[in-house]
């Protein structure tokens, strides 16, 4: 019998006109949490269909299922959300397993930070808690990190000598977790306590990286000597990235010449070009992304992605997630307009020199194309797109949508109230009716769509 000459052939996307829309789905469920939204979607290999984590903004977190059918026919491309998991507290970060299959139920689980909770090992299929990992300060508190990454194979490779003839290969899951001027490190088949890596010297020093680490992410570069990965931290300063190895706790070297803001993603290094690193910041640096050569100049960026205008009204500090496709030809991020942008990676048409005299050699790159993803009742209800996703293996985008608005304003004018002219009883009913009637938020587009890119 001739052995099967399979190769993996990684999905083509069609950007030379608008996608169509395979499906959309509110996952907006329970009425006590009308103001809850979708704010990050992350993906499961698999080869028919698209299993999403959806991560919200209050205490739940969905597990969903796209079908992505052959069929030319819309309405067999359907959405199904297969089950929800509430939380005691709001959750700030999940990630899957590596592995992590529905045809595996021992590897279809995911890991969530709940906040003032231990870190969650939870199973996809039910939601009971496999294990947990404690994260706790010197004040014995509870942290829950704001960013988790496992390293390339959630597995390290140690040589043991045993009875000086043989040898033994143990393997330990890992997991890395961030939090403020810390990443804890869990070996995940030993739930409990992990072993700390300060990111700097002291809360007094300078030095080091410091603030809350809002991102990690590993490079795919697999080395005998170990693994590198990238952490980010929301301090809005000069060098608020740093390049790290899994074998030794000290940083390799820091990463800068960006906005003067918080890191909000380095979500990945390019799939293809493992020596390319790619961030996106709040604030002033929203809208855009920035990528660095981490074999050449670090402090200067080497190409800005510029998905929208950077003036004052398109500033925001939400998260705004950006995706790599599988092949690494491909990037995409949404805007708080509810627009799509797709840029080519392999170097398009639409680069440009960077004005400014601080980027020397650095490129802008404009979007090859830019599509209207999620609506809106109003110009001024515009909800953001959270995060988007590429399908692993087939031509498919998940993108997810919204944001808090109020639409009510309870304020008291100081202009109103004159001294002794005012009944002090009638303003104390006044404060007191107020108070009952706080203003709520509202999501006006909370919903997940799944974009067809043959």
């Amino acid at each position: 019998m001739e052995p099967s000459s399979q190769t993996w052939a990684s999905a083509e996307y069609n950007t030379s006109k608008y996608p169509g829309l395979y499906c959309t789905l509110n996952v907006i469920s329970n009425a006590s949490f009308q103001s809850n939204f979708p704010r990050s979607a992350k993906c499961v290999k698999h080869a028919h269909d698209a299993y999403q984590g959806v991560l919200m903004a209050l205490l739940f977190l969905h597990c969903v299922k796209i079908a992505l059918s052959n069929s030319s026919t819309l309405v067999e491309r359907i959405a199904t959300p297969l089950r929800q998991f509430a939380q005691a507290a709001p959750i700030l970060d999940f990630i899957w397993y590596p592995t992590a299959t529905p045809l595996d139920p021992a590897s279809f689980c995911f890991v969530a930070a709940v906040r003032e909770c231990p870190v969650k090992l939870l199973d996809a299929s039910d939601g009971r808690l496999r294990a947990s990992y404690r994260i706790v300060d010197h004040r014995e508190r509870q942290i829950a990190p704001h960013s988790l990454a496992f390293n390339l194979t959630a597995q390290k490779s140690v040589l043991s000598l045993l009875l000086n003839i043989f040898s033994l290969l143990i393997s330990f899951h890992r997991l890395y977790c961030g939090f403020e001027d810390a990443i804890e490190v869990f070996d995940i088949t030993r739930p409990g306590e992990g072993t700390r890596i300060p990111t700097t010297p002291s809360k007094k020093s300078k030095d080091g990286l410091k603030g809350i680490i809002s991102s990690l992410a590993f490079c795919p570069s697999y080395s005998p000597d170990g693994c590198f990965y990238a952490a980010g931290s929301f301090s809005p300063t000069d060098n608020n990235i740093a390049l790290f190895s899994d074998v030794s706790s000290e940083p390799v070297m820091f990463i800068g010449g960006g906005p003067q803001a918080g890191v909000t993603q380095v979500l990945q290094f390019n799939p293809m070009q493992p020596n390319i690193l790619y961030a996106t910041y709040r604030g002033k640096g929203s809208g855009s992304i920035y990528s660095w050569d981490i074999r050449s100049n670090v402090h200067v960026p080497m190409e800005i992605f510029q998905a929208s205008t950077s003036s004052h009204k398109n500033r925001t500090n939400q998260r705004i997630r950006f995706d790599i496709d599988a092949a690494g030809r491909l990037l995409s991020i949404g805007d708080h307009t509810g627009n799509i942008s797709i840029f080519d990676l392999n170097g398009g048409p639409n680069l440009e020199s960077v004005s400014d005299s601080s980027f020397e050699n650095t490129k802008l790159s404009q979007p090859c194309l830019t599509f209207k993803a999620h609506e809106a009742p109003t110009k001024m209800d515009l909800d953001t797109i959270g995060s988007v996703a590429f399908h692993p293996l087939k031509p498919c985008l998940l993108s997810v949508s919204g944001s808090r608005h109020f639409t009510d304003e309870y304020s008291m004018s100081s202009d109103e109230e004159s001294g002794d002219e005012v009944d002090r009883h009638v303003v104390h009913e006044e404060v007191k009716v107020r108070r009952e009637k706080q203003p709520q938020p509202v999501a006006f587009d909370s919903t997940i769509k799944a974009w067809d890119f043959t």
